[in-house]
């Protein structure tokens, strides 16, 4: 791989990671009415973020052009 494409892929990679990492933290949704407060998430979208990342990173950091 050329190291401008690798170095874009690896960016990526942390960038999809931390993206997914950030919306499984922070609630999407919160309510709060005196003493109640809810909250309201649904991570499944954060943990196929985050796969990706890891995929995308690990593509960048361990394949190389083979000559």
């Amino acid at each position: 791989m050329n190291q401008a494409i690798k170095l874009i892929v690896v960016i990526a990679g942390v960038a999809l990671l931390g993206y997914g990492i950030y919306t499984l933290v922070a609630p999407e949704a919160s309510i709060s009415l005196g003493p109640l407060s809810v909250e309201a998430q649904d991570n499944t979208n954060s943990y196929i973020t985050i796969g990706l990342g890891i995929l995308i990173l690990i593509i960048g950091l361990f394949f190389s052009k083979k000559k």
